[in-house]
């Protein structure tokens, strides 16, 4: 097998699919989907041509067989003569509905991440939203004081169309209520001080930088970092740790989820928003197990569902909405759960 030097820059990374089973294919390419690549062909193994293998049409060529003695003369064939790297696959999908389910897509995505680099999906709502933040805007002159420590903390999951749909939900929710945000958002490095701009543009949330040991307060919002793993204490302050978030995605979700929960207990929440991949549903269940409430915005309103989708197929989410619907039931969920004053 030739090397092969993978997609062009920028161009999103073509997996080509070939599996002895008609539902692996299609389970198959809903994951790879799912996560933001895209599907260049899918075939049973007497379809696939020798064009196809000496071919340029796949960047990848994921390989998942049953019948491992009647195909093993082309599988060897395939690893000899094909000009793209082969990736096997994880066996028989188990239950969607499953944990296991989860795990198997995301092992998936680490091999294909692995091989041809992370996936480029056009997400226009991005572009869109680095025009606004290019709009001048009033800097703040000095540093305002800490408050006291938050004691409601809840993290918001998002990845590709997550950036419009969380300003939406940001916009929405009043000023004075009692709590804070950790925001895990899927991005590209460098693009996290344009969002906290558009998010803080017309949000009554206050934007700080996730600098160690500083004070989160209520009415504040920390954007997770993607170079460092980042959680709050229990005593409202900012930890980071020199290292590798767990798992493909970074900053990881089901990470801060599951750092959150162990701090804050039932006084934490989490609402995952648009994404590809299942960023979130691992961590979904033991929130729940916590009896700590997991949301999630509706198919329908997304730009890509595939992660609340994810989380839903866990049985954990407890409502679903568009954006604004989430930020409404949050004002409803404060009022009735958290007894702190309005902030003045």
């Amino acid at each position: 097998m030739s090397d092969k030097p993978g997609p062009p820059k920028g161009a999103n990374p073509r997996v080509g699919v070939i599996a002895d089973s008609t539902l692996q294919r299609h389970v198959v390419c809903k994951a790879i989907e799912s996560a933001g690549y895209g599907v260049a062909v899918t075939l049973s193994p007497d379809k696939v041509s020798e064009e196809l293998i000496t071919g340029d049409q796949a960047d990848v060529w994921l390989v998942d067989i049953e019948d491992e003695d009647k195909w093993s003369d082309f599988i060897v064939h395939l690893f000899e003569a094909s000009k793209a790297p082969i990736l096997l696959g994880e066996g028989n999908a188990p239950s969607v509905s499953s944990l296991q389910f989860q795990r198997w897509e995301r092992k998936i995505f680490s091999k294909l991440k692995d091989i041809v680099g992370k996936p480029c999906p056009e997400d226009a709502a991005i572009q869109t939203l680095a025009q606004v933040a290019l709009e001048p805007v009033v800097p703040d002159l000095e540093e305002e004081p800490e408050g006291e420590p938050a004691s409601n903390v809840w993290v918001l999951g998002a990845s590709l169309g997550g950036p419009a749909a969380v300003k939406e939900f940001l916009d929405e929710l009043p000023a004075g209520l009692p709590i804070a945000f950790v925001i895990a958002q899927h991005i590209d490095p460098g693009f996290q001080d344009t969002l906290s701009k558009v998010w803080g543009r017309n949000s009554h949330f206050r934007f700080k930088a996730p600098l160690a040991g500083r004070c989160l307060s209520h009415g504040e919002i920390m954007i997770a970092p993607i170079e460092q793993v980042m959680t709050v204490n229990q005593f409202g302050r900012v930890e980071l740790f020199e290292e590798q978030w767990e798992g493909p995605y970074s900053p990881s979700i089901d990470q801060v989820m599951s750092l959150m929960a162990d701090h804050f207990g039932v006084q934490t929440g989490a609402i995952l928003f648009s994404g590809m991949g299942n960023d979130g549903a691992i961590s979904a269940a033991k929130l729940r197990q916590m009896g700590i409430e997991v949301w999630a915005q509706t198919a329908e309103t997304c730009a890509n569902s595939s992660q609340p989708d994810s989380a839903r197929a866990t049985g954990c989410v407890t409502y679903s909405g568009s954006p604004k619907q989430l930020a409404r039931k949050l004002m409803e969920y404060t009022a009735k759960h958290y007894s702190e004053s309005l902030i003045n």
